[in-house]
């Protein structure tokens, strides 16, 4: 197995591309994560993607922000932001998709959606696990994992612990089910009552840590199987406000947003090659 990692380009939104690019890659970033709005213009596009070729790095195309609650209207919102991605080639498509609210049958017609986009491109389409979307929890995405077997995901239990306000310890199954469909992992820490942890690095926080430390072991060495050329991307995604807490009065973050992600980075770099060490004997 082989990992490759990627830059969130949420939170560094103030900087030109061409200085996050640079940065990114001499923190030995592979690519980056790039949330892509249905009004980024096309122009940034060009740009984006001519600059991750000339570095040599990928790019992860994000989709998150059909909000449209009418189903007819989203649905329609959503197929008009895959028809914008076919012109361009992104690693592959981190979705979130559908609502919370809408029904087995309406999110089930996004997934197919999704599912034609990748027959007629190429690109391969994971649906972010992620609260408000039709994934925003174990339960009601274990449901769909059954019944629906071609479904993919990227997993970001975060948001799973939070909405469950629990380390999942009673829904087991549906965990289980979700690592065995996981082909990116979001590598954000939540907490039951949070979905993000204000410093994963302290030891107030390290029950928390070693949860979803555990939850990311599995999927690694599900990615293993697959043999010594497959790769497991990850993007370490601790994002800034209203994610990350403010220090009270003062409107500074807690932390820095840029050096947790490039400690989650550096962290499972050295669990993994560990683990890979481990599993060869």
């Amino acid at each position: 197995m082989k990992t490759a990692f990627f830059c969130t380009r949420w939170g560094s939104e103030e900087s030109s591309w061409k200085d996050f690019f640079a940065r990114a890659q001499r923190e030995g970033y592979s690519g980056i994560e790039y949330g892509i709005a249905a009004a980024t213009p096309a122009a940034e596009l060009e740009e984006v993607f001519s600059l991750a070729a000339r570095r040599g790095m990928s790019v992860i195309a994000q989709h998150y922000d059909t909000y449209e609650a009418d189903f007819t209207k989203h649905a329609d919102l959503y197929s008009a932001w895959l028809d914008k991605m076919s012109a361009y080639k992104p690693l592959f498509i981190n979705s979130q998709t559908g609502k919370d609210f809408f029904s087995f049958e309406q999110n089930h017609a996004l997934v197919q959606r999704a599912e034609k986009f990748t027959e007629e491109t190429g690109v391969r389409i994971y649906h972010e696990t992620h609260r408000n979307k039709f994934t925003f929890a174990a339960h009601t995405t274990y449901a769909y994992l059954q019944q629906i077997p071609s479904l993919q995901l990227t997993l970001d239990i975060s948001h799973w612990v939070s909405v469950a306000e629990s380390y999942l310890e009673d829904q087991l199954d549906a965990v289980h089910l979700a690592i065995e469909r996981t082909h990116h992992l979001h590598a954000r820490v939540g907490y039951p009552e949070g979905p993000q942890v204000p410093d994963p690095r302290v030891r107030e926080w390290e029950t928390a840590l070693n949860a979803h430390l555990l939850w990311w072991d599995k999927v690694a060495e599900r990615v293993k199987r697959q043999g010594a050329d497959a790769v497991l991307t990850i993007t370490p995604e601790f994002g800034p406000y209203p994610y990350m807490v403010p220090l009270p009065f003062t409107r500074q973050p807690i932390t820095n947003q840029w050096e947790v992600n490039v400690f989650m980075m550096h962290l499972l770099q050295e669990r993994f090659r560990k683990y890979e060490s481990i599993s060869r004997h």
